[in-house]
C-alpha cells in the first residue's frame, strides 16, 4: 500500500505511471481515488500541503445550490442534490444533513411566494425525497431563531442541506486513494512535461528544496491537471503547450465571529441582494461568502478589509446583538470560473473538463468544480481516461460505494 509523503522520492531510475494528477485539492483527490480504485497506477503531487488551498477555504457546505435556480442551472442543481445524497451515505462521519432557515422581510427582493416556488422546484429536482422537504416556520416559533431580527419579518422557511469539514473530506478522499494504491506526495512542485509519441516525460521536485535537489523524473501516459487557480501555469510548463483555458479567478472571503449560532441561515445581502450563509462552526459562527475578481498571485490571496466589513455588516443587520462583536478570523479562497460577461454571482458553476487534443488527448484539465460534485466530476474524467488508455471493463468500480473514513 502506498502512503502520503511530504517530499519527492528520488529514484535511481525513472518510474512509470498511468496517470499523473497535479493538485491535491478535492478535484485531484477524487480523480486519484477513482483511478486507483480501478487499478490504474497513479501519482498525485501537490505543491503545498494536501487540501490547504481552495478546498479548505469554502463555505463548508455539501449543498444542492438553491441559488443556482435563479440562473436556470437546473441540471447542476439536480446533479448536486444527487451527489449530496451519495455523500450522506458514504461519508456519514463527515457530511451531516442540517436544517437551513430563510428569513424573508418586507425589504428583501425574494418574496415568500418566490422562495416557496424555488423550494418546491428544489424538492422536485431532488426526487421529492424526505431530505428535500421544506416547511414554513410558524410565527410563534420565531423567538427561537437566536436573536434574528423580527421587525418587518414576513416569513421564515426551513429546508435541508448538508455541512462538512472541507479539509477533512479532502483528506479522507486522498486517504482512500492511497489505500487503493495511489502514490501521493505533497510539498512537491511540477517542473515540466514533454509529450512524446508513447509517453510523457515528467519532472518535479520538492517545493521546500527548489534549487538544492535534482529534479525527480518519471514517465506517465496521461496528465490530469487539477491545479485549481494554477491550471494555466501547469499548462504553460507542458511541451508542446496545450491551449490555455479562458478562465478568471473570483475571491471568496469568509469571517468567523464569537457568536455561537445553532442553526444555518440563508440571508440576502441588503445592498447587492447576493445570497450569504451564516452558520455554526466549531462553537462560533462562519459567515460568507464574497465574490471579488482577483488577478494577483494565487498563493497570496487574502481577505480584503472591504470584504470583512461587508460580511460583518450583513450579519449585524440580521443579528443586531452581534453589531459590536470583533471578527476573530477570516480566510479567502479562489474560485475558477469561465471568463464571460456575466457578474460573478450569476456565472455558471458547471465544471469544465478540457483536453489538449480532441483526437489524442494527453493532458486533461479540470477548471472550476464544486466541493459537492467532486465525485461526479472525477468519474467523468475517469471515463475519458479509460477510453484513452483502453482501460476498464465490466468490472468498473464506482466511488459511489466506497465509504470514506474521518482521517482524524
Amino acid at each position: 500500500m502506498a502512503r502520503i509523503r511530504s517530499e519527492p522520492i528520488y529514484f535511481e531510475n525513472d518510474q512509470d505511471y498511468d496517470v499523473l494528477v497535479i493538485g491535491g485539492g478535492i478535484q485531484g483527490a477524487g480523480v486519484a481515488q477513482v483511478c486507483a480504485l480501478n487499478k490504474l497506477k497513479v501519482l498525485l503531487i501537490e505543491q503545498y500541503t494536501l487540501g490547504s488551498q481552495t478546498s479548505s477555504k469554502s463555505s463548508k457546505l455539501i449543498h444542492g445550490g438553491l441559488r443556482y435556480l435563479e440562473s436556470w442551472q437546473w441540471s447542476l442543481v439536480r446533479e448536486c442534490l444527487r451527489e449530496r445524497e451519495i455523500l450522506l451515505k458514504i461519508a456519514p462521519d463527515l457530511v451531516e444533513l442540517v436544517p437551513f432557515y430563510i428569513p424573508i422581510y418586507k425589504h428583501t427582493s425574494r418574496h415568500p411566494f418566490t422562495i416557496r416556488l424555488g423550494l418546491s422546484l428544489y424538492a422536485l429536482l431532488g426526487g421529492l425525497s424526505k431530505d428535500c422537504r421544506f416547511n414554513k416556520v410558524p410565527r410563534q416559533c420565531w423567538n427561537q431563531l437566536e436573536g434574528l431580527e423580527t421587525e418587518s419579518l414576513e416569513a421564515v422557511y426551513q429546508y435541508y442541506d448538508a455541512q462538512t469539514d472541507d479539509l477533512l473530506l479532502t483528506k479522507a478522499v486522498i486517504s482512500s486513494a492511497v489505500e487503493y494504491g495511489a502514490t501521493v506526495i505533497e510539498n512537491t512542485q511540477f517542473i515540466g512535461a514533454e509529450i512524446n509519441d508513447n509517453s510523457i516525460h515528467i519532472q518535479y521536485r520538492s517545493s521546500k528544496l527548489l534549487g538544492e535537489q535534482p529534479n525527480t523524473q518519471c514517465s506517465v501516459k496521461l496528465i490530469i491537471n487539477a491545479a485549481g487557480p494554477w491550471v494555466n501555469q501547469v499548462i504553460q510548463r507542458v511541451i508542446p503547450k496545450p491551449p490555455l483555458q479562458n478562465i478568471e479567478w473570483v475571491q471568496g472571503t469568509h469571517i468567523i465571529v464569537a457568536y455561537p449560532l445553532d442553526k444555518m441561515y440563508y440571508l440576502e445581502a441588503v445592498d447587492d441582494r447576493r445570497a450569504i450563509f451564516a452558520m455554526p462552526w466549531k462553537g462560533k459562527s462562519l459567515i460568507g461568502t464574497t465574490e471579488t475578481n482577483y488577478d494577483g498571485d494565487p498563493a497570496k490571496v487574502s481577505p480584503l478589509a472591504t470584504e470583512i466589513s461587508y460580511l460583518k455588516d450583513i450579519f449585524a443587520h440580521y443579528f443586531p446583538d452581534t453589531r459590536h462583536l470583533a471578527v476573530l478570523d477570516s480566510f479567502a479562497g479562489l474560485r475558477v470560473l469561465p471568463s464571460a460577461g456575466e457578474d460573478s454571482f450569476n456565472k455558471s458553476r458547471e465544471t469544465l473538463v478540457a483536453s489538449d487534443n480532441k483526437d489524442d488527448p494527453r493532458v486533461i484539465s479540470i477548471c472550476g468544480g464544486k466541493l459537492t460534485t467532486y465525485r461526479h466530476t472525477s468519474e467523468l474524467v475517469y471515463n475519458k481516461i479509460s477510453k484513452i488508455l483502453q482501460h476498464g471493463d465490466n468490472q468498473y468500480r464506482s466511488t459511489e460505494y466506497v465509504k470514506l473514513k474521518n482521517p482524524v
